[in-house]
């Protein structure tokens, strides 16, 4: 996730007293406003938690009020702090971040802590609402929909929340996956457009982790109705006889056979992104990118109108980082009486492999950056935790253990059913939900002969990536 203060307010508390405010950005969007002491407080928690020696610096206090350049330099320092501490893997993870994050969005919203309802949407479009608080954090309300779903505990982190744009076109875009730092209600909330939505999909990237999946019959339900919306849009190809078969076994109810099918198919189990930018093979390139099989792969339209296709293995990257910068927008666009008006410019940029002795830095310009970033380290961590011998399974019956999904007694108290009362009234509506969840159909589905399609590794290989080798994999 990307962090940044790219400006400063001037705001009145309740007193009547001005003070100087500083927006924290995530992604390139609005997530809180926290003055100069909040931040100073949780520096100084972190400070006694985890001691001196952990703690970025942090820009000292000042006697007299700041000058409009000192304000300016400030929020450098900030914005710099607030990225290294992300950065760290103890203290960007820790409770103790996270959560004054969480509650510095809320107060932002000014949005009081109540319970309300949340949809959350399926692959397939259909809606779960969910009963949640508005405090809830990422991991509650994936709880709350697994619930509803009756998706069994051990499978709830095999799937991930995700905000989504609708697009004019009938397509979407992954704008995020959903964090521990942010409240999904405040976030799609504070949006104020009913163009974005909570998507459930599934979080990882190794087919292997299907079969866990496909043993339960929610979880197939799922991963069958996000692989059918997968195909429909086009991030899955399939030619005229693919497309024969998965008719057959739709109609014969053979989901696993359907999926079994699909793995098979170019593409399944990626995430493809909106046309961008790219400076490989040349600067100025429009290339569309798809994140998927530990890989990133490129769909080229060269300026000689030429079309290539690649992919760089995330274990040939050496590295990789986000960059955001301000682009002024000119008048006579959204805000025509603001000539100072910028929009955040995104990029992605890594360091790859190319051959034996020849590194080379790819960058994407993208507004969803920090969405692929978030792909990468994704499947690193995917990697990792295989190289290691462990699994999604594993790592999730020991969050449990420790007690990381229970929580606070408040919410308990709100949201717990009363202890003699009478068989849950929403059950019937679980149960035609899941029927509901297996009524999805190839409708629209286009059948284009992949033969056709372009071809070609112009850049494709492996390389080990913080200690992975192919060996390794």
């Amino acid at each position: 996730m990307h962090f940044s203060i790219p400006e400063t307010e001037v705001r009145s508390d309740e007193n009547g007293s001005t003070y100087v405010a500083y927006n924290i950005h995530v992604n390139g969007v609005l997530h809180c406003r926290v003055r100069y002491s909040q931040l100073l407080g949780l520096h100084e928690q972190i400070k006694k938690e985890y001691g001196n020696n952990v703690v970025p610096a942090f820009p000292p206090k000042k006697i007299f009020t700041l000058t409009p350049a000192e304000v300016d330099q400030r929020r450098e320092q900030l914005e710099k702090y607030m990225q290294a501490v992300r950065q760290d893997p103890i203290l960007g993870s820790s409770e103790m971040f996270n959560s004054f994050l969480r509650k510095a969005q809320q107060e932002t919203q000014q949005i009081p802590t109540e319970e309300v309802q949340l949809e959350i949407y399926l692959s397939n479009g259909q809606k779960v609402k969910v009963n949640i608080l508005t405090s809830d954090q990422t991991e509650d309300v994936l709880e709350a929909v697994a619930s509803k779903l009756d998706l069994p505990d051990e499978l709830v982190g095999y799937f991930s929340l995700f905000l989504v744009q609708e697009r004019e076109d009938g397509g979407c875009t992954y704008v995020r996956k959903l964090q521990e730092f942010e409240l999904p209600y405040v976030s799609i909330t504070s949006l104020h457009s009913t163009d974005y939505r909570i998507v459930l999909r599934k979080s990882y990237w190794d087919t292997a982790y299907d079969n866990d999946v496909m043993d339960d019959r929610v979880g197939l339900n799922l991963l069958y109705a996000q692989t059918v919306s997968d195909i429909e849009r086009g991030w899955i190809l399939v030619n005229k006889e693919q497309h024969r078969q998965l008719k057959s076994l739709q109609e014969k109810g053979s989901k696993k056979e359907f999926i079994r099918l699909a793995q098979t198919l170019k593409y399944y189990g990626y995430i493809k992104f909106d046309p961008c930018i790219t400076d490989f093979p040349e600067k100025g390139c429009h290339v569309i990118v798809g994140a998927g099989n530990n890989e990133l792969n490129f769909h080229v339209k060269l300026p000689s109108d030429q079309m290539k296709e690649g992919s760089f293995k995330v274990t040939r990257m050496r590295c990789w980082r986000v960059t955001s910068s301000q682009v002024p927008v000119a008048n006579g666009t959204a805000n025509p009486s603001s000539s100072s008006k910028c929009d955040v410019k995104l990029e992605l940029a890594f360091e790859y492999l190319m051959s034996k002795d020849r590194l080379q830095w790819v960058t994407i310009t993208s507004p969803q950056a920090i969405m692929m970033s978030i792909c990468l380290q994704s499947m690193v961590d995917e990697l990792m935790v295989k190289k290691s011998g462990g699994s999604i399974k594993k790592q999730m019956q020991k969050k449990r253990l420790n007690g990381s999904f229970q929580r606070s007694d408040s919410q308990q108290a709100v949201k717990s059913p009363p202890l003699l009362d009478s068989p849950d009234p929403s059950r019937e509506q679980v149960v035609k939900l899941s029927t509901k969840l297996s009524s999805v159909s190839l409708r629209g589905l286009s059948s284009s002969n992949s033969a056709s399609d372009i071809s070609g590794n112009d850049f494709h290989g492996n390389y080990a990536f913080e200690g992975i080798g192919d060996d390794d994999l």
